[in-house]
């Protein structure tokens, strides 16, 4: 299955050319180190219908297997990547998100702040990451490998886990 991979950053500051990204780039690097190809990047204002038009641009015109976005998932008024993302997915992965919160918790008691979403629309998974370079890298990193599996159950690569488990467990 071919790896594609979509990397958003939602900031009004970036978008104004007012502040480097770096979370964006260093999402696309982890990525790439695990076999994703990045078909598409932008900095984007943090503005409800932009981060919708993106959103599904990626998933409904260019396909791609993963959507990440980093930044607009805190307490700011103008944080609104996470309402975003919800209004244009047709299943939420809610354990994603929760996964994420959980490694960020481990290392900071300000991770339980962070909002992040995550579902699917089609064929296309999309995941919310926080705006610093560090916290996108430490989230991306602790669900990279369940989010292989899941690309490739929905991309019908492989057979879902409950199918896979039960004949692992079956005596004969």
């Amino acid at each position: 299955m071919e790896l594609t991979a979509a990397v958003i950053t939602v900031s009004d500051k970036g978008s104004r050319g007012e502040r480097v990204d770096t979370a964006g780039p260093a999402v696309c690097a982890l990525l790439r180190e695990q076999g994703y190809e990045i078909v598409y990047t932008a900095i984007i204002p943090d503005d409800y219908e932009t981060i919708r038009a993106e959103l599904l641009q990626c998933a409904d015109e260019r396909g791609v297997c993963l959507t990440v976005t980093t930044g607009g998932t805190g307490f700011s008024p103008r944080d609104v990547t996470p309402e975003a993302t919800l209004s244009v997915v047709e299943r939420e992965a809610r354990g994603i998100p929760e996964a994420m919160r959980a490694e960020s918790l481990r290392i900071t008691p300000m991770g339980c702040l962070s909002r992040e979403a995550a579902g699917i629309r089609g064929g296309t998974l999309i995941v919310n990451l926080p705006g610093s370079e560090k916290a996108a890298r430490e989230n991306l990193s602790a669900v990279l490998k369940p989010i292989r599996h899941g690309l490739e159950v929905l991309r019908g690569v492989s057979g879902d886990c409950a199918h896979i488990h039960s004949h692992e467990n079956h005596t004969h």
